[in-house]
């Protein structure tokens, strides 16, 4: 460290100009040691520096800005992951930061409730946020720089981010009008109670994909379909980014971690609890025989959810892999994919959504069999 500035990774320094900036400098690319960043003048602006307990974050706020940062990574020969999150980061988010660093050099996180994704009868305006707690939890992460822009879309007159809310859009000429959809994956579960969905998510992923040019992406597997949908759309469009699905993080008592979580009442955060124990259910009956029928099975987990006085949204079982119907529960992975509403704290209900792999085993076996079907996909058991 010279002056507080991070210069562990260099391999060698041949020059050097005005400390503490590195001119250069060779870092051995992947060397387990190699922990830090040395940076040219040019790059004073985006440095990394050191304080006695952590290190500050750069926040970057517009797509040029972030782009020209990660280009210059880049051009050092570093490999960039990019974790996308809407904030109100839990520690699922925060493990999605650790398993970027095994796999990049940089990983930057990104930070935007999209509007798109959103109907004007759900939640957008009361979705919780909290940017600095999300910037100290990635600084502690090991995050290396945060995209946080106020807007991912076009500006235009008398439309603030509320006017990209679906059935909220402004009639402007020159809005937004350029979509990303992924066809058929999108149709079923989330899709059939909000079919805007993903065509938003897809949208605002391409954006960032655009924007971050990452090697790799992490996503979270509560949200499944999402992932499936994203690695699909990587595949049809030949984005050169892997995808990466990471297992679901819970709670100490089942509950899959979400940021919604917190709009729960305490009566409903103890009444969801029915998601995930319907779930562990369902694994235990299909690996003992007790149950082979999927009608049999999603009755049941729809029946707990009723009990507590959830309202349930979907309980549908899929083939894991390409989300078509299934007939059976032996042959191959299947997907029990769960959608439920609970009473929220302040107004309305908080949707949660839940999955578990029945015969994850299976999916492994025809993966090494056939190949990934999706091109760059990963996935982390």
């Amino acid at each position: 460290i010279i002056n507080g500035y991070i210069v562990t990774s260099c391999k060698f320094v041949t020059s050097f100009k005005k400390p503490p900036f590195v001119r250069n400098c060779y870092c051995h690319r992947g060397h387990h040691t190699c922990r830090g960043y040395c940076f040219t003048a040019s790059a004073q602006r985006h440095y990394i520096r050191m304080s006695a307990d952590q290190q500050e974050l750069p926040v970057f706020t517009t797509a040029a800005d972030m782009r020209n940062w990660v280009r210059k990574q880049k051009k050092s020969g570093r490999k960039v992951a990019l974790v996308p999150t809407m904030g109100y980061l839990h520690e699922g988010h925060l493990s999605l930061v650790k398993a970027a660093k095994e796999r990049a050099d940089i990983v930057v996180a990104s930070i935007y409730v999209n509007p798109t994704q959103f109907a004007a009868h759900e939640d957008f305006d009361v979705y919780p946020r909290d940017a600095a707690a999300d910037r100290a939890k990635l600084a502690a992460a090991g995050c290396h720089a945060v995209f946080e822009p106020e807007s991912l879309y076009v500006a235009v007159p008398g439309g603030g981010e509320g006017s990209n809310v679906v059935g909220r859009e402004t009639a402007h000429p020159a809005a937004h009008e350029t979509w990303v959809s992924v066809e058929r994956l999108q149709r079923p579960l989330c899709g059939g109670s909000r079919p805007h969905f993903f065509r938003g998510v897809c949208t605002v992923v391409t954006k960032l994909f655009h924007i971050v040019e990452p090697d790799v992406a992490l996503f979270g597997r509560k949200d499944y379909q999402q992932w499936r949908v994203i690695c699909r759309m990587v595949r049809d469009l030949d984005f050169a980014v892997q995808v990466v699905g990471m297992p679901i993080c819970r709670e100490a008592d089942g509950l899959a971690m979400s940021s919604r979580n917190a709009r729960l009442s305490p009566e409903s955060r103890s009444a969801a609890l029915c998601i995930s124990r319907g779930l562990a259910w369902a694994q235990a009956a299909v690996a003992e025989g007790r149950v082979a029928e999927p009608a049999a099975v999603a009755a049941h987990v729809r029946g707990l959810i009723e009990e507590a006085g959830g309202k349930v949204d979907y309980v549908e079982l899929l083939h894991a892999e390409h989300l078509s119907p299934v007939s059976d529960l032996t042959s191959q992975p299947v997907l029990l994919a769960v959608a439920a509403l609970f009473p929220a704290r302040d107004r309305g209900t908080v949707r949660l959504i839940d999955n578990t792999v029945l015969n994850e085993g299976k999916e492994e076996e025809q993966q090494q069999q056939q190949g990934p079907a999706d091109g760059g996909e990963e996935e982390v058991q």
